[in-house]
């Protein structure tokens, strides 16, 4: 699996700053890598979507991608690199349908010969299940794991989804690397927590399991010190426990 990004055309304009906490997408630094970026709204919060100018930001893209980005590439053409971040709680494999489609769209408008054709087909896959090798091109990738790819199909081209996008679309310049390193430690902050509540829950239900083994055990119910015999003392007269009997 080999694809190939081809050249994004499009005037440079200013750069953007822009912060979005919900969605962790933090666009800041002047100078970066020319990036666009789309809001899609179909979904509540919305969804940014992005992609490189070029084949070059788009190398820059598959190296600083973040653990909660999907990425969108039209099958067996050359195409933009198009990413979707994914939202809190969100997972590539419950992406809202109507998300899909604007993804899926997206991609096949900014492909010199897919934006021709009918019936496209469109791949995507989490983006670190991207592969790249020595001696790829700039903009080439393949994948990790090929099962771990999801394809569609785009019929044709629908004006008011690109139309509705494009009307979003924004320049920006991020710092990739920062962005991604801040990414990567929010990550492992949340690893590092979901662990110790791990730990905390298994170490509860380890404590109410052997509170109730306990509870069924003999060992509570013979205890020495609350037993008591049924044999008679030494100075009991078995006169008197006969005439009991009488």
């Amino acid at each position: 699996f080999i694809f190939t990004a081809s050249h994004l055309g499009g005037d440079t304009g200013n750069s953007l700053r822009q912060e979005n906490i919900s969605s962790c997408l933090c666009v800041h630094y002047l100078g970066g890598n020319a990036m666009y970026f789309f809001t899609s709204a179909v979904v509540d919060p919305p969804a940014f979507l992005y992609m490189g100018k070029d084949k070059y930001e788009n190398e820059e893209l598959i190296k600083y991608g973040h653990s909660n980005d999907v990425w969108f590439h039209v099958d067996k053409l050359s195409s933009a690199h198009v990413y979707v971040r994914l939202r809190e709680g969100e997972t590539w494999d419950d992406m809202a349908e109507e998300l899909l489609n604007d993804c899926c769209h997206l991609v096949k408008a900014n492909s010199i010969e897919g934006c021709k054709k009918t019936n496209v087909g469109i791949v995507y896959t989490p983006w670190s299940n991207l592969k790249k090798t020595a001696g790829m091109a700039d903009g080439q990738v393949s994948f990790h794991d090929p099962k771990l790819v999801k394809r569609r199909k785009v019929e044709k081209r629908i004006n008011e989804i690109v139309n509705r996008l494009n009307k979003t679309k924004t320049e920006a310049f991020p710092d990739l690397p920062a962005e991604q390193a801040e990414s990567q430690a929010r990550d492992a902050a949340k690893k590092k927590a979901f662990d110790a509540k791990k730990r905390e829950e298994e170490a509860a239900l380890k404590a109410e399991r052997e509170a109730q083994a306990f509870e069924r055990s003999y060992d509570r119910i013979m205890d020495p010190e609350k037993m008591e015999t049924n044999q008679y003392g030494d100075d009991v007269d078995f006169r008197e426990v006969e005439d009991d009997f009488m």
